[in-house]
């Protein structure tokens, strides 16, 4: 008999759904109750301020490798192979049957919750954790139906999350003891093998990317903001960009930091709070961020602490992926409802650590679409083993390992989307100026600010502009505020004929990237491509 301790339906409480000889059930806890249990057990410490400390062992980021999607009659048509590794049904329901007998005995966490503000597309997701402190973070990221609510919750999606698991590549059918198993058919996860919580989460966002484009719906790697006079943009950007940091803006309504969907009623955030990087956090550049990780209920993960139990944001030494997670409404100018409006601009952000790219140029929509498709940004050296010099990397639409579906659906539901609302497009790069990474600096970030603000407001769109003999996209002439010189970027070069090798050496990857989707898009598309330049007189 499994003794059951808080708000749930009874109807589906874990005993009817196959974790038989678990030793308790704790369904809903606040955030109160998680800290009591997760402190009884262990799992994590505090900081002076009250914020909760834990650590995630060998994994300090999501494990993609690790990842599958069960390969079946329904999916076999509609999943991205190409990107996804499969797992037949057979192997799954093993792991699942394994599933359930390492959940015996156990005391687990289980939250209610809702992925999407828009009820029209909802998924409600019961989320099963062995850890408290798991129990928390999703109870923050993730939308919290009414408590009134929850007594007749019916969950569409359910999460199993045991770190304790180990999966066997022998009998599972895995590349290693970790494993990220997912059953669109039936809307089943199963977790094991890592403590790394972003896991969870990354989950609901793999699911709605396959259900909400049938819907047509774009789900969205991007983050969201509004302006005074519901004016809505739209961030999309790969980890290390400034997605975060660039929507949190005090003088615009956050709508949320990292998944959205676009439909017919406009943006809606699919989270109901944000798991933000810190490292190298600090209150003067980010202070609606920083002032988070001061308070009850935000979760930090792999943060040191140092002697006075203050969190020491600038030491790295565990993982440079440090993350807080926290409740949308700990940011002061938040959105209440997770909606928006139709968005008047499309903020493409991408970290150039090559220092070719312009700090920003207007797309037009074939060129948004090819840019769309190659989500490029940049490693820079040093911060993964064997990287010595900048690296392309290429993520299509901003997020390519969450990405069910093939990238040409995504694009195209993006670009009727565009031109049915009119929607401006820009590139923004926030990576390296002056020269590559190493020579050149990072990019101001007051010059990026006033950038993004002239083209959310309109202002940009009357500047005079010029072609960028590279990408052919426009790039401003003058911006009020903004120094010249820093919007050529060849012309911040000391190498003039540095600048061209480097231009000509970033073209070709973005060629050779777009390769595979040549036979799945338009011919405009097609010539919206960068063109190896000349070297310029």
């Amino acid at each position: 008999m499994i003794r059951e301790i808080g708000i749930h339906n009874a109807a589906i409480a874990l005993g009817n759904s196959g974790l038989k000889g678990v030793s308790a059930a704790y369904y809903n806890l606040g955030t109160a109750e998680l800290y009591e249990e997760t402190l009884r057990r262990g799992e994590a410490v505090l900081t002076a301020q009250g914020a909760l400390v834990a650590r995630t062992g060998q994994h300090t980021g999501r494990s993609p490798k690790d990842k599958f999607v069960v390969r079946d009659a329904s999916t076999e048509g509609n999943v991205w192979w190409d990107n996804n590794s499969a797992m037949s049904p057979e192997a799954f329901e093993l792991l699942y049957t394994d599933f359930m007998e390492q959940a015996k005995g156990k005391e687990l966490f289980v939250q209610d919750l809702v992925g999407g503000a828009d009820e029209d597309y909802k998924l409600n997701t019961r989320v099963i954790t062995e850890f408290a402190w798991h129990s928390l973070f999703i109870r923050n990221l993730l939308i919290r139906p009414e408590r009134e609510a929850l007594a007749d919750f019916v969950p569409q999606m359910t999460i199993i999350d045991l770190p304790s698991f180990r999966a066997d590549p022998a009998r599972h059918g895995t590349r290693t003891e970790t494993v990220i198993a997912v059953d669109l058919n039936r809307l089943i996860v199963l977790i094991g093998g890592s403590a790394y919580a972003g896991e969870m989460k990354k989950s609901v966002f793999t699911a709605l990317n396959y259900i909400l484009p049938g819907k047509g719906v774009m789900p969205m790697h991007c983050s969201a903001n509004e302006g005074p006079d519901g004016d809505t943009a739209v961030f999309f950007g790969l980890s290390g960009t400034g997605k975060t940091t660039l929507s949190a803006d005090p003088t615009r309504t956050l709508i949320g930091d990292d998944e959205h969907g676009w439909g017919e009623h406009g943006v809606f955030n699919f989270e109901g709070g944000c798991y933000a990087k810190t490292i190298r956090l600090s209150a003067e550049a980010e202070p609606e961020i920083f002032a988070t990780t001061q308070r009850f209920g935000t979760v930090l993960e792999n943060v040191v602490l140092d002697n006075k139990r203050q969190p020491d944001f600038n030491d790295g030494s565990l993982t440079e992926n440090t993350r807080c997670a926290y409740p949308l409404d700990f940011i002061p100018n938040a959105s209440k409802t997770g909606k928006a409006s139709h968005p008047k601009n499309i903020i493409m952000l991408t970290a150039d650590a090559f220092g070719v790219m312009p700090p920003i140029a207007k797309l037009t929509p074939a060129q948004a679409m090819y840019h769309f498709l190659s989500g490029y940004t940049a490693k820079v050296a040093g911060t993964e083993r064997g990287v010595t010099e900048p690296e392309a990397t290429f993520s299509t639409c901003f997020g390519a390992p969450f990405m069910p579906r093939h990238p040409s659906e995504y694009g195209n539901l993006l670009r009727q989307l565009i031109a049915d609302h009119n929607v401006d497009c820009w590139l923004v790069n926030t990576g390296w100026t002056g020269g590559a990474y190493g020579v050149g600096k990072r990019m101001p970030i007051k010059a990026t600010r006033a950038l993004l603000s002239a083209a959310l407001d309109g202002s940009l769109k009357s500047a005079e502009f010029r072609t960028d003999p590279n990408f052919g996209f426009a790039v401003p002439v003058s911006v009020n505020g903004v120094d010249n010189a820093i919007l050529d970027p060849r012309s911040t070069w000391a190498d003039k004929a540095g600048y061209d090798a480097q231009a000509n050496k970033l073209v070709a990857m973005f060629i050779r990237n777009f390769d595979k989707f040549e036979s799945h898009v338009d011919s405009d598309i097609k010539a919206a491509a960068p063109h190896t330049p000349v070297a310029a007189e």
